[in-house]
């Protein structure tokens, strides 16, 4: 069995005037979601023997926040493919990934993550995780899949989705603005 786990990351600044997109850093509230839920990730005992991350600098950020509360280095592999990438495309991701790894972190963007779980987790019954999912994957949240098989062989509906943390489930401050 693999555990594929995906974090989106946390909140950036819209404020900081960057040329590029991939230029833009996290805000204060992002620094801080991202370390708490590293925190989380410890107290939980959560490993990974892979991790792949896009390049942008708001993920590398959340990547830097999220080890001083996990209070491990994670040494993700940058991946251009990850970068605002669809569900399609980070699928082909997880299919090139290598099989000797029983549990990923990938660490991305949505739209793309959210429709990755949507597209993996099959729908239909009664399922909370995903339907929370399916109404929003929120800045710096975490959801946990488990699938059969080799990673190259991951196909739509595949997964079981077995966790989805966010950041204002662990501290209500970390929660939307207009809450």
């Amino acid at each position: 069995m693999k555990t594929l786990t995906l974090l989106r990351h946390a909140k950036s600044g819209w404020d900081d005037k960057v040329a590029r997109d991939v230029d833009r850093p996290l805000n204060g509230k992002g620094m801080r979601a991202a370390a708490t839920v590293g925190r989380h990730w410890r107290s939980l005992g959560l490993h990974f023997d892979h991790v792949v991350a896009s390049p942008a600098k708001r993920v590398q950020e959340t990547i830097a926040h999220l080890e001083s509360g996990y209070g491990t280095q994670l040494a993700p592999v940058e991946d251009r493919r990850i970068y605002l990438a669809s569900a399609v495309t980070l699928l082909d991701v997880i299919h090139d990934l290598p099989d000797s790894a029983a549990g990923v972190l990938l660490v991305g963007h949505n739209p793309g993550l959210e429709d990755l779980v949507l597209l993996l987790v099959p729908g239909g019954e009664t399922d909370d995780l995903r339907d929370t999912v399916e109404k929003k994957f929120p800045t710096a949240s975490t959801a946990e899949m488990t699938i059969e098989g080799s990673w190259a062989q991951v196909a739509a509906n595949a997964a079981t989705l077995t966790r989805f943390i966010r950041p204002r489930d662990l501290d209500p401050a970390l929660g939307p603005d207009e809450d």
